[in-house]
């Protein structure tokens, strides 16, 4: 890992080039050199199609911080029983950044073709905990992601319906 990294229109494109080839239609470029790092710093490059599911972080409770440096994107903030609690569009003109304390149920519905995020949470990173996700929300993969996502555009708020 090299001790100075320049963050420049040329890594975007770099980055955006490994997101429209990957199937999950993001892809992450990490400033921190591994897992157990404190804090992970790293950009988020996100195609619009891409879909985060409604989480948290628990276990251990975790900060975050976003801040969009291209292209524009929502950040929505859930209630625990799935009713949108708050949206914030970031980016082109919008504030550009948002930190959400520890615990929140949230999720990023990118708005523009693509956004790129630089994300900032402490560490270490342990997969099997990172992340819990919502029961009122359809994991990444499973059906019923494409209608999910289409009731986040239109701007519903209740999702405690949604299986």
């Amino acid at each position: 890992m090299n001790d100075v990294q320049i963050i420049d229109g040329a890594l975007f494109d770099e980055v955006l080039a490994e997101a429209e080839a990957s199937p999950r239609r993001r892809k992450n470029r990490n400033f921190h050199a591994g897992p157990k790092d404190n804090p992970h710093r790293f950009l988020n490059v996100m195609m619009r199609d891409t879909y985060v599911p409604p989480h948290r972080h628990v276990t251990p409770p975790k900060p975050e911080a976003f801040l969009v440096l291209r292209g524009n994107a929502t950040v929505i903030v859930w209630t625990e029983d799935g009713k949108v609690r708050e949206r914030h569009r970031l980016g082109d003109g919008a504030p550009v950044g948002i930190d959400l304390a520890p615990g929140l149920w949230h999720s990023v519905l990118v708005e523009s073709d693509h956004a790129v995020i630089y994300e900032v949470k402490p560490g270490p990173w342990e997969p099997s905990t990172d992340k819990d996700f919502a029961s009122w929300a359809p994991r990444e993969g499973e059906p019923g992601v494409a209608a999910f996502m289409e009731r986040l555009r239109r701007g519903d708020a209740d999702f405690s319906d949604a299986e």
